[in-house]
């Protein structure tokens, strides 16, 4: 007799026969003693799974803060209240605690997937305890424990089953697999994979038929579901692109600022010996000046409003930064069935009277015809098809019928295939069934794999209907269908037609009958196993989108590569590749990836694009080999078991329809409709957000530029300062919330797609925006600091010196929004200019507010403002209209010049 040890101590139960477990565990007759469940129960721990973690709210909203450039701006703040400005540094202040609330906001919840996990246990299960049939919480439950399953209950525990009774149990949350899986008692090989484990019950699956005994083997985090819980907590979240360029760029200018400042300190106390207190008044503005606080809220504007046009999309983002990352996604991993298939069983080959026939359409919608040799057949004009989908449709428990503008079915899916076949034909189910009334049926079994039916005519007629697995069936013909005649079967042939339509990827139903004497009434197991005659075979499939098919294609032309990781069987995996243009046939399973080390993996990766049978810990694997090497990585999963991989992902997309909570709480999208599609129209999109991000760093940054290098001007120079921080900030503010808003609008250039996917390490501004950035500031303080020093040298008090540069410098904003549009292309033509209304409403706005500004007497107090005459107006009108004309003139000469450069963005 083997050692005795707890279930939870052994992961290999599926390959020991139940009798062996049971005489070494426990009686199936009386179960376990209270005494020995307690024991087991202090040993093992509650059934149930361990709680992370979460961050508090407190923690969450104190980290918005741990940012170089919010550190840099808090020092600013802190000089400025030292020397007594104090509204200058409540404005600073204020503009750091907005930043910081809007990402407290939008900073998405990952520890919710975990309490989703959690929330899918049931919560009761009915246990055999001292030889009685007890209900008792699911929690209670310990290793060795015997469990009675029956139809629509939740597992409570992994389950090693003892008997079944027709079992069958939705596991599409583990494996992926649509369809129920039909359980058993026998064992299977050590390394099964998950979904082949058939004498096995999942904690968490569902049974969708029949009734069952089991033992529990394990409990709690040892569970299949506790270990992907285990695995989801453990799972680092990835950093996206933009805040990684974010973060880059930050210390960057962080460093810049704080050179720049110092050095300016330096040559004001050193050189002009200027006073302290103008020391540090001129380095805190130049760190405001140069600083974009307004940046932060026009990138979160923006990304709320991708959010906008992806969920037009059927695409639902969960977290802000995945609308950019998704623009710079090289790498799809899919999942199969529901994402790049349609979900639904359709009947596509149909072999009878020695002719194979194709079958049109996709899904349960019965529109579609018949094809012999790629000529339409109708059906009336082959009787033996017309016999053989008579007979589908009778031995049949399934209907369909339409809801708005979908089919669904009810029942076995595989039936429903059968009933939209014989629609498809011009039969109606329920017609033939008042013709040739069913009078007895042999329902499925696992067992015997057939379920026959027997029926009635009108005429004194009686048959037997029997449809179920090839192979079985096959063995109980005698005769097949042929011409009209019933001869001896040529079962040779039919295993070659069958494996024919097998390498295509689709499941074999056989289709046969028997014809009784029209006094029997009742059938049983005898009178079917011999002389039946075989009607024909019937292939179905889960087909893929037909817009799938084109989304790939797009995908692949924006330079995309999409690779197909699904649970299913390999062979079923490849036909569907196929029909998508996925690979070139090669595919890998997940035994096969169990056996690579992680460089083997990050080969193979490169040329395999079709992954079969995989675990969770395999689709981890390979999201994070193609990270490794160096792609941005979209998955997509909708069950327990893809979660960890999703949220290991640069871009988790979760199934909307059929998804659990779980795998949409771990992703950054979820599907609304369950497309591949609708991520090909969130990828192009998320391009031109990032497109239009660009647009407002462009736009925004040279302000900052202009600013902070008039006061190292007027440093150098000598001059008092022409413009204080507190003016700075309304600036920067006031404009980054109009102006540069309305580019947040720009819809995604017309070849978007065609472009190759932006390469993960590239640098947030590249060489042309930093020479856009610095050329536009020299214009802006050239032209700014120009008027400041008129304006002083003809005599004005400083207040109406400043007001000047700060009217200036909004102007040039003004006029320099729409060069803006279009990075490259000129916009001198109607689109350029009136394409936007949106423009023209903030330019509006924007005047309003500068009314106000220079003219209202409370914000005169505030930011120092004094009225200024329309003569003043003019010049200022005239000096900010050269940005436009300079950076019109300065496209030109790229376009002529870099003509490869300017061919990035396009005009649409």
């Amino acid at each position: 007799m083997m050692k005795k040890k707890t279930p939870s101590e052994n992961h290999l139960w599926h390959a020991l026969p139940p009798d062996v477990i049971c005489e070494a565990l426990v009686s199936t007759e009386q179960g376990l003693s209270p005494q020995e469940a307690k024991r087991r129960l202090t040993r093992y721990g509650l059934n149930k799974l361990t709680p992370a973690a979460g961050r508090g709210p407190c923690k969450r909203f104190l980290s918005q803060f741990h940012n170089v450039l919010v550190y840099v701006l808090l020092a600013a703040a802190g000089v400025t209240a030292a020397i007594g400005h104090w509204v200058d540094s409540g404005v600073i202040v204020g503009v750091v605690l907005i930043n910081a609330l809007i990402g407290f906001i939008q900073e998405g919840k990952a520890e919710k997937a975990l309490d989703a996990i959690r929330n899918m246990l049931t919560h009761q299960a009915m246990v055999r305890r001292e030889g009685k049939n007890v209900l008792m919480p699911a929690e209670q439950l310990v290793p060795g424990d015997i469990v009675m399953l029956e139809s629509g209950d939740k597992v409570p525990a992994d389950l090693r089953l003892l008997q079944v009774k027709n079992l069958r149990a939705d596991e599409s949350m583990l494996t992926g697999e649509s369809l129920p899986v039909e359980k058993n008692t026998a064992a299977v090989g050590t390394h099964a994979a998950l979904g082949d484990r058939f004498c096995l019950a999942y904690s968490g699956t569902l049974i969708t038929y029949g009734t069952a005994l089991g033992m529990v083997v394990s409990t709690g985090d040892l569970t299949e579901i506790g270990r992907i819980s285990a695995m989801l907590r453990t799972v680092p979240s990835v950093a996206t692109p933009l805040l990684r360029q974010i973060a880059r760029f930050s210390q960057w200018l962080s460093f810049a600022i704080v050179m720049l400042a110092s050095a300016t300190f330096a040559y004001g106390w050193a050189i002009q010996h200027s006073s302290l207190t103008e020391l540090f008044m001129s380095a805190v503005g130049l760190a405001v000046a140069a600083i974009p606080e307004g940046l932060p809220a026009v990138m979160t504007i923006t990304l709320a409003i991708g959010v906008q046009r992806m969920a037009k999309r059927n695409a639902i983002i969960r977290r802000l930064p995945a609308v950019e990352t998704l623009g710079s996604v090289t790498v799809i991993c899919s999942d199969k069935t529901g994402t790049l298939t349609c979900n639904e069983m359709t009947a596509k080959s149909v072999f009878v009277n020695n002719k194979l026939f194709t079958v049109e359409g996709v899904g349960y919608n019965p529109h579609g015809g018949f094809k012999l040799a790629d000529e339409t057949a109708l059906v009336e004009d082959h009787p033996y098809l017309h016999e053989l989908l008579r007979a589908a449709a009778l031995c049949n428990n399934a209907r369909v019928e339409q809801k708005h503008t979908n089919w669904i079915v009810h029942g076995d899916p595989t039936e429903g295939a059968l009933i939209t076949l014989a629609h498809k034909a011009g039969m109606d189910p329920d017609l033939l069934n008042q013709e040739m009334p069913r009078t007895d049926v042999i329902p499925f079994e696992s067992e015997h794999r057939y379920m026959a039916t027997l029926h009635h005519d009108h005429s004194g007629h009686a048959f037997i209907f029997i449809k179920g697995a090839p192979e079985r069936v096959l063995g109980m013909c005698n005769l097949q269908r042929i011409d009209g005649e019933d001869v001896p079967i040529h079962a040779v042939q039919w295993h070659q037609m069958m494996d024919e339509i097998a390498g295509g990827g689709q499941r074999l139903l056989a289709i046969a009958y028997k014809t009784v004497p029209s006094t029997q009434k009742q059938i049983n197991v005898a009178d079917v196993e011999t002389g039946l005659t075989l009607l024909g075979i019937v292939g179905m499939i889960d087909p893929p989108r037909p817009e799938a098919v084109k989304a790939v294609l797009k995908c692949r032309n924006a330079g995309i590569n999409v690779k197909m990781i699904t649970g299913d069987h390999a062979a079923t995996a490849v036909a569907i590749a196929a029909q998508l243009n996925i690979g070139d046939g090669s595919v890998l399973s997940g035994e096969d990836l169990d056996r690579m080390t992680d460089n083997e993996l990050t080969t193979a990766i490169r040329d395999v694009d079709v992954f079969a049978r995989t675990s969770p810990e395999n689709k981890l694997r390979l999201v994070t080999a193609l990270q490794a090497d160096g792609h941005v990585v979209a998955m997509t999963g909708d069950g327990v078991n893809d979660a960890p991989a999703l949220k290991r992902a640069d871009v988790g997309v979760a199934m909307g329809q059929k998804g659990t909570e779980v795998a949409k709480e771990t992703s950054e999208m979820v599907l609304a409709d369950d497309n591949f599609a609708s991520i090909a129209h969130a990828v192009e999109e998320g391009r031109g957000i990032y497109d239009n991000l660009l647009k407002s760093i462009i736009f925004i940054l040279p302000t900052g530029g202009g600013e902070a290098l008039m006061i190292v001007a007027a440093i150098v120079m000598g001059e008092i300062l022409p413009i204080t921080p507190v003016q700075i900030l309304w600036v920067n503010m006031i404009t980054a919330v109009t102006l540069s808003l309305t580019l947040a609008f720009e819809p995604p250039e017309r070849n978007i797609m065609n472009r190759m996917p932006r390469k993960p390490d590239k640098p947030l501004l590249s060489a042309f925006m930093i020479w856009r950035i610095v050329f536009v500031s020299l214009i802006m303080v050239t032209g700014t600091f120009s008027l400041f020093l008129w304006e002083r040298s003809l005599g004005a008090p400083i207040e109406q010196a400043r007001t000047v540069t700060v009217n200036t410098l909004v102007m040039f904003e003004i006029f320099y929004v729409f060069n803006s549009r279009y990075l490259h292309h000129s916009v001198l033509n109607l689109h350029g200019l009136f394409g936007n209304w949106l423009v023209w409403l903030a330019v509006l706005l924007l005047i309003a507010f500068q009314m106000a500004f220079t003219y209202w007497q409370p914000m005169q107090v505030l930011f120092g403002t004094v009225d200024i005459d329309a003569h003043t107006w003019q010049m200022i009108v005239a000096v900010a209209l050269t940005v436009f004309i300079l950076v019109e003139i300065e496209k030109f000469f790229i376009r002529l010049f870099l003509p490869k450069a300017a061919a990035g963005n396009s005009k649409r």
